[in-house]
């Protein structure tokens, strides 16, 4: 492994200010290779050809100097290896200076390796990328290298060796996190995305706190500031949402989870940041209006800046609640109440504009998600979270139960009639699904129900003992009960809902 090394631009990244030393650059301009004019003649036309990445090209999302580097560039430069392909800008840096002379030393390296080898790490290839000095070709990992997970037989590189040892101690500095705790990951996910969850809990807390004291609810600024901090996993598996050439999207599952062995239990980061499972709990117990008093889940879908395409969820239970958060415009819901599960989604698809578009950024939706749906295209930076119920919960541990009890989530009794806001899905597999909970005849509901933010804001807040009296019901267990009939859906009014753009 390279020795230690500490170059001019070292403390680069944390965005702390600090005192520079004073340089005597004396030597540095007699090393120079070239004139200051001649430097300037080499820069026409450079900056068009060796553009800076699109998103150097907005204000720093903390409100960061250009020191801090952007959290785009470090999971970008985290995943380069030593045969990773770069070609770097001729003379970038000007003459006179000791950044000019290393310059021109290791941008003679066409692979990572060779720029190491030639004097230049991670801190330089950070600071060089966001100025569009160097553009790199690849290959790439597909996530920052985890020593647990290196295959047997592997040899760590010294490329492998110095990242590792840079991008830990960089993400402690900049998120202020402890190293051994930023190392102790006890779920599914890379040391850049328990960096951010940290973060993300630690704001929760904070958060929650404030609620307590002030007497407030958690509120969609509460909520943007948590997810905008939370690392979001690269979901490969959600392929009934994603658009076609997509092959992952944003996108994770808090609380009640059946994995692909049939277990059923809560995931890992419900244990490992249960704060941020409790903002979202109260963000909706906060405001529920009164007829949706009694609306229950098991689990949250957090998703991140992409618009679903037209599907179906398969395996929920009951009413989904969905609201968006973030600065964004567009992205509203598609919900095609027509549906009865038995048409193609493609040719319902083209039926889109008969289908419902209800505003997710300023309101709150109760639907079906069995029924289709889909999400507008939008521009901004968009979250949503859905909170719905396992179909299979019902044989969740008295455990999970409690755990979900304690963080603020309403689970649903075993035999709990999911239906008494809005009516079930249409067509024969509804009618199948929920032929073991009673659900008695009542006509006129409809098929979905909207709520205004502004309006659930105006209304009073519920009482922290009224909380924790709903969230203390659904702990208690009881046996399913028989089903008692359902109304005829397919001849359901329209009338009371709200369709709001």
């Amino acid at each position: 492994m390279p020795a230690k090394h500490e170059s001019p631009d070292a403390g680069v990244g944390s965005g702390e200010a600090k005192k520079r030393k004073v340089i005597d650059n004396t030597a540095a301009k007699m090393a120079a290779t070239m004139t200051t004019n001649e430097w300037k003649r080499l820069q026409v036309g450079m900056k068009e050809n060796w553009p800076q990445p699109d998103y150097m090209k907005v204000p720093h999302p903390l409100n960061k100097g250009h020191t801090s580097y952007r959290d785009e560039t470090f999971e970008f430069v985290s995943r380069w290896m030593e045969q990773t392909k770069i070609v770097y800008r001729p003379h970038a840096k000007a003459p006179g200076s000791k950044s000019h002379i290393r310059y021109e030393k290791y941008s003679l390296a066409t692979t990572v390796g060779e720029a190491l080898a030639l004097g230049s790490w991670p801190m330089d290839w950070c600071w060089d990328y966001e100025r569009g000095y160097i553009k790199a070709e690849g290959p790439f990992r597909e996530e920052p290298l985890d020593p647990s997970e290196v295959p047997e037989g592997y040899q760590l590189t010294d490329v492998d060796n110095v990242v590792l040892q840079w991008y830990r101690k960089e993400l402690a500095k900049k998120y202020g996190l402890d190293l051994k705790e930023l190392s102790e990951r006890r779920c599914s996910e890379t040391i850049v995305m328990r960096a951010h969850r940290l973060v993300a809990t630690r704001e929760a807390k904070r958060i929650l706190v404030e609620c307590d004291k002030d007497n407030r609810r958690v509120s969609d600024a509460d909520v943007e500031f948590v997810l905008g901090h939370w690392g979001f996993a690269r979901n490969t598996t959600r392929q009934n949402v994603m658009q076609k050439e997509v092959k992952w999207v944003w996108s994770d599952t808090l609380g009640l989870l059946r994995d692909r062995v049939g277990d059923i239990h809560l995931t890992g980061s419900t244990h490992e940041y249960p704060q941020v499972v409790e903002v979202l709990s109260r963000w909706l117990t906060d405001r529920l209006p009164a007829e949706a008093r009694d609306f229950s889940w098991t689990s949250f879908n957090l998703n991140k800046n992409y618009a679903a395409k037209i599907h179906r969820d398969g395996n929920n239970f009951g009413p989904s609640m969905i609201a968006a958060f973030g600065s964004f415009t567009g992205g509203a819901l598609k919900y095609y109440t027509f549906d009865d599960g038995k048409v193609d989604l493609g040719d319902l698809d083209a039926r889109r504009d008969e289908a419902r578009e209800l505003n997710l950024k300023n309101g709150l939706v109760m639907f079906n998600g069995n029924t289709a749906h889909s999400v507008n295209d939008f521009e901004g930076n968009r979250f949503s979270v859905v909170f719905f119920t396992l179909g299979c919960h019902a044989k969740m541990k008295q455990e999970d139960r409690d755990k979900l009890s304690s963080i603020g989530v309403r689970a649903p009794l075993v035999d709990e009639d999911p239906f008494k806001i809005i009516c079930a899905p249409l067509g024969e597999r509804a009618t199948r699904r929920y032929s073991t909970v009673a659900t008695p005849a009542r006509g006129g509901l409809p098929p979905f129900r909207y709520w205004d933010k502004d309006n659930l804001e105006a209304a009073p807040k519920p009482t922290k003992c009224e909380r924790a009296a709903t969230a203390t019901i659904s702990t208690v267990m009881t046996t399913a009960s028989p089903n008692t009939g359902q109304p005829d859906l397919l001849s359901m009014p329209e009338a009371k809902i709200i369709d709001v753009a």
